[in-house]
């Protein structure tokens, strides 16, 4: 009888785990299929482009600083204001240079009426000397005297034209039309040599100054034409090589390439991060795989992609990427060329859910 009960007592232990296997596998088969969206992988032969980053500028631009020391008497712009080329813009007390100018001009008119009478002194004894009643000798003395004073006289000139050129940094002028971006220094505050007072830019011109590894410097040419995508806004901009070092000595590897852009309407500011892409040569030995950067997984430090399994479901492929290009990021390794992968989805995702392809 205890045998009986046994067989029995484990005979209801199996039905009891076959009808919970049943039931999950019923539960499991009811689970919805998610909807997605699947394309396919795009095999390229030829990289499209390169990208570097980079930082929008204004072509012309300039920061103002002086070399004289001294009290700023006035700023006479502001912030945003737009100024004229010549315009006047900082002001520095210039008492001691105008001092100095007054000097010059005195130095000047000494040296002017000492230089007046070398000048007869000499025109009389080439006079005398030719009326043989003065010896060589004392023409010779009053031509010396005539070239020391005429030379005084430009020596002082020419230190008038130094003084005048110093007023030029006590009264700072705009070099050209444009805006004025940033204002360091205000009345009253004391101006140090080659320390910025003013920075203004022209506005209509921008250039784009990107750093390119040393991998792909060769294949960037001045003249190309590249497109600018200005981040902020998401906008594409034609734009040409101008120009390409060919050194990184002092840029920690880089090499700087820039690129200026093409007149346009579009809202832009210096300052601005933007992606420049440089096209390059087609390679037909070489195949790129690309996939769209939103349908990546990311999980902690991996990063894949969802396929379509054989049964129709969802599986998780982790890849190793490569560069970006625009919106599109290469795969080096983890999905081959003509699979399908899947960009999105209406429901939740996980490694073999089950999913249905929309049309």
């Amino acid at each position: 009888m205890n045998k009986i009960y046994t067989i029995l007592a484990f005979s209801a232990v199996l039905g009891f785990t076959a009808c919970n296997n049943a039931s999950e596998e019923k539960n499991i088969d009811k689970t919805p299929a998610v909807p997605v969206t699947v394309s396919s992988v795009a095999a390229e032969n030829n990289t499209p482009f390169l990208t570097a980053s980079g930082k929008i500028e204004a072509v012309n631009s300039a920061t103002l600083s002086t070399r004289m020391m001294g009290f700023v008497d006035k700023v006479l712009v502001n912030v945003g204001q737009q100024v004229t080329k010549g315009q006047l813009l900082v002001s520095i007390n210039n008492s001691d240079l105008s001092a100095k100018q007054a000097q010059t001009s005195a130095g000047i008119s000494e040296a002017q009426a000492a230089f007046n009478n070398a000048e007869k002194d000499y025109q009389r004894f080439q006079n005398l000397f030719a009326e043989n009643s003065a010896s060589q000798k004392e023409l010779d003395d009053q031509r010396a005297r005539y070239e020391m004073a005429k030379a005084r006289l430009e020596g002082a000139r020419q230190m008038k034209n130094e003084v005048q050129s110093q007023f030029a940094y006590v009264n700072l002028r705009a070099p050209f039309n444009g805006v004025v971006t940033n204002k360091f220094i205000e009345a009253g505050d004391m101006a140090n040599p080659g320390v910025p007072l003013i920075s203004i830019e022209g506005p209509g011109n921008f250039e784009v100054t990107a750093s390119v590894p040393e991998s792909e410097i060769s294949k960037i040419k001045s003249g190309s034409e590249v497109q600018v995508i200005v981040k902020s806004s998401n906008k594409i901009l034609p734009a040409t090589v101008t120009e390409v070092s060919t050194s990184a000595k002092n840029t920690g590897g880089q090499y700087l390439v820039k690129v200026v852009l093409d007149k346009t309407d579009e809202s832009i500011l210096s300052g601005m991060y933007a992606t420049v892409q440089f096209p390059i040569e087609k390679k037909t030995d070489v195949t790129t795989v690309l996939v769209p950067e939103e349908a990546l997984v990311k999980r902690g430090q991996l990063i894949g992609i969802y396929t379509v399994s054989e049964s129709n479901t969802a599986m998780l492929r982790w890849l190793r990427l490569g560069r970006t290009f625009g919106d599109n990021v290469e795969v080096l390794s983890g999905l081959a060329a003509d699979e399908n992968y899947i960009i999105s989805a209406d429901g939740k995702l996980f490694n073999g859910a089950k999913i249905t392809i929309k049309q």
